[in-house]
């Protein structure tokens, strides 16, 4: 059985930094990719970043570019979203989600990922 869970969320000043991680289980060998996504209230679901199920692929959307960095560690099962700069604009629920994949890249398409964590709250304000 597939388990996504995230931890790292909280409350943060503006300007400053966060690591979220997602800790995923049950793949067995099969490799996948990882996205995370955020959720204000009020606002749609955005696909902040993803990267593929080799590392060697990632994307951000344009607003985290060069801010947020995405990385995993295959060894222990685990993604990162490292989170420099932080603006109130950045504050959310964040949900990673995984998909199986044999794919080379990755995308940022909630519909494509079957498996989801139950969120971490970051909240970015003085």
């Amino acid at each position: 059985q597939v388990q996504l869970v995230e931890s790292g969320g909280g409350l943060v000043q503006p300007g400053g930094s966060l690591r979220l991680s997602c800790a995923a289980s049950g793949f067995g060998s099969y490799g996948y990719a990882v996205g995370w996504f955020r959720q204000a209230p009020g606002k749609e679901r955005e696909g902040v970043s993803c990267i593929s199920s080799s590392g060697d692929y990632t994307y951000s959307m344009d607003s985290v570019e060069g801010r947020f960095t995405i990385s995993r560690d295959n060894r222990k099962n685990t993604v990162y979203l490292q989170m420099d700069s932080l603006e109130p604009e950045d504050s959310a629920i964040y949900y990673c989600a995984a998909a199986t994949t044999t794919k080379l890249m990755c995308v940022t398409t909630a519909r494509e990922y079957p498996y989801w964590g139950q969120g971490t709250q970051v909240t970015v304000s003085s």
